[in-house]
């Protein structure tokens, strides 16, 4: 919560335009272009940069994204290095189906981990754009965010020192966990929140990918998934109870219940290897309107969550940077406020777009494990009317992709 401004005998006071709060995607992608136009900011983030840069997180960026990101002169190494993918598989009753979305709409996804991202955007922000981005700082606190003279305040993880940053604006792009959240007021923003029921076992194994492709597998066992991370390195998915404890998920177990899942005919065994990784994730989503209270913006996971149901979290928090740090530009630069005050509506439909997307997607995926014969049944007509109607798949296809969804 927003508190007021500490006595000026404690702490060291600085000034800059704009904090922002987070070194993840979004907060590093406001920093980059903040410091393209000349403008002073400060990032500030709990953990260490060798920790933001091995954290693992999602891949899949959509062809809208790479494409903002490479226009401002942050993404050359990812279009050099990125694999792009085309089209998915759908398994289920013993059959296999591709789905080829790049074919429909002309549009394609690129495989890169948020990781590798967080990496790009750190050097370019810092090491080349002389960034200021502070690590390991502790106890961060926003004051006077409904004011004119915003501030936040810190531990300094290396000296203990307190330190007080004022500024004009606060980009909040600390996540679902992070401080900014917690500072709009009760009664000045709503939460809506969705969820799933089931959770999702994230399993990161040594293994080549057993397949060209991205695969879901919808099986009355409970959904499966198989996305590559690289030459040597597949990500997998198992539903499993929400809440659940990876320690119920021995590697054995856990192989067989993928080979069960994703098992069609005609194709090849998934390549075994260790299990690096294993996390339950609660299947989940919220909305939180607005994105933005007095001098504090909300961006990416700290205003919005959506399960990684339909990869589309990482590309959320990309489209809100983008917006917002060209609303600070034209304001600090020009005095034109319009894109502050539009910039909740405008990334809020994008964000109900994507939620009904991944809703959808999920009763297809997770109703034929649900034990209720009537999700069982409409989950399956779902599947259906997607691979043979046309008109179904154009629709789907473009929401995959994330094609035309400010409109």
């Amino acid at each position: 919560m927003t508190t007021p401004t500490p006595s000026p005998v404690s702490p060291t006071v600085e000034r800059t335009a704009v904090v922002i709060v987070g070194a993840g995607p979004a907060g590093l992608t406001i920093g980059s272009v903040l410091r393209a136009a000349d403008m002073d900011c400060v990032v500030l983030e709990t953990e260490s940069r060798e920790f933001i840069e091995r954290r693992p997180r999602a891949g899949f960026m959509e062809e809208w994204a790479v494409r903002a990101l490479e226009g401002r002169g942050l993404a050359d190494r990812l279009v050099e290095r990125a694999p792009v993918h085309t089209e998915f598989e759908f398994r289920f009753d013993g059959e296999r189906r591709r789905f080829p979305y790049t074919e429909i709409t002309g549009h394609h996804h690129y495989v890169y981990p948020q990781p590798l991202l967080v990496t790009d955007l750190v050097r370019e922000y810092a090491d080349v754009r002389g960034g200021d981005i502070r690590f390991g700082v502790r106890e961060v606190e926003l004051h006077d965010i409904d004011g004119e003279r915003p501030s936040v305040s810190y531990t300094d993880g290396a000296t203990g020192e307190r330190r007080l940053v004022r500024c004009d604006f606060v980009a909040g792009c600390d996540g679902a966990r992070g401080v900014t959240r917690t500072a709009l007021p009760a009664g000045r923003a709503t939460v809506a929140r969705h969820d799933h029921g089931v959770g999702w076992l994230a399993l990161l194994a040594e293994a080549p990918p057993s397949s060209d492709c991205v695969i879901l597998g919808v099986h009355p066992r409970g959904f499966a998934g198989h996305m590559a991370r690289g030459p040597e390195i597949t990500r997998y998915y198992l539903e499993v109870p929400a809440g659940d404890d990876p320690a119920n998920w021995p590697d054995d177990r856990v192989w067989s219940e993928l080979h069960t899942r994703l098992a069609v005919a005609g194709a090849a065994p998934l390549t075994e290897g260790p299990l690096v990784e294993k996390r339950v994730l609660d299947m989940h989503n919220y909305v939180t309107e607005p994105m933005a209270y007095g001098r504090l913006y909300l961006a990416g996971d700290a205003a919005h969550l959506v399960a990684p149901i339909a990869a589309k979290g990482m590309n959320l928090a990309l489209h809100d940077a983008l917006l917002l740090a060209d609303a600070f530009v034209a304001c600090l630069g020009r005095g034109d406020d319009s894109g502050l005050r539009g910039y909740s509506a405008a990334c809020l439909r994008r964000v109900w777009h994507y939620q009904e997307f991944s809703q959808w997607l999920a009763e297809l995926l997770h109703g034929p494990s649900s034990g209720d014969p009537f999700r069982a049944g409409a989950a399956k007509a779902r599947l259906r009317r997607l691979l043979h109607s046309p008109a179904a798949a154009s629709t789907f296809a473009e929401l995959f992709i994330g094609k035309d969804t400010d409109h």
